[in-house]
């Protein structure tokens, strides 16, 4: 009997950028399920709230039929458990994001073994591409259009001009 693979791909997405949607595009085929999971972390200051940026995701996302925007705040572990996945997609950029990752991976698999963690390099287009830098170069006035979805450069451009 065939095994139905849960997977969960956590992150921020304030916002989400074109390099998530590459590490998500490219676990849709590998995956019967990917769970894209917002965390909501306490210790920053997000521009968009989880609600929004769940919006966001599910409008640029509706096209994929085996993926699911959630949210969740605590151990990423625990919501994995609850969503019976046996899988964390981590998406790296570049050597400098390993050693962390790497860390998140041991522990999350000393405290479930039965959770799998894949790594999912970006494409070398998006290596330098991070929710930050987006939204820094929004927040200048500069052209985000190669680096986020239309729907996100919209959101940006709105979110700035209401703090101007």
């Amino acid at each position: 009997m065939a095994k139905h693979i849960i997977a969960v791909y956590p992150g921020s997405f304030d916002p989400v950028t074109n390099g998530h949607l590459d590490i998500i595009e490219r676990a849709v085929p590998i995956f019967d399920r990917i769970i894209v999971a917002v965390g909501e972390n306490l210790s920053k200051k997000p521009l968009f709230t989880v609600d929004e940026r769940m919006a966001i995701l599910k409008k640029i996302l509706k096209r994929y039929r085996n993926i699911e925007v959630d949210s969740f705040s605590g151990l990423l572990i625990t919501f994995a458990r609850t969503k019976r996945a046996s899988v964390i997609v981590r998406g790296l950029r570049a050597v400098s994001d390993y050693d962390y990752e790497f860390q998140l991976a041991l522990t999350n698999r000393m405290l479930d073994h039965r959770i799998e963690t894949i790594f999912i390099m970006t494409r070398g287009r998006y290596s330098f591409l991070s929710s930050g830098i987006a939204k820094e170069i929004a927040k200048n006035g500069g052209d985000v259009r190669k680096l986020v979805p239309a729907t996100v450069e919209r959101v940006l451009k709105e979110k700035f001009r209401d703090r101007a």
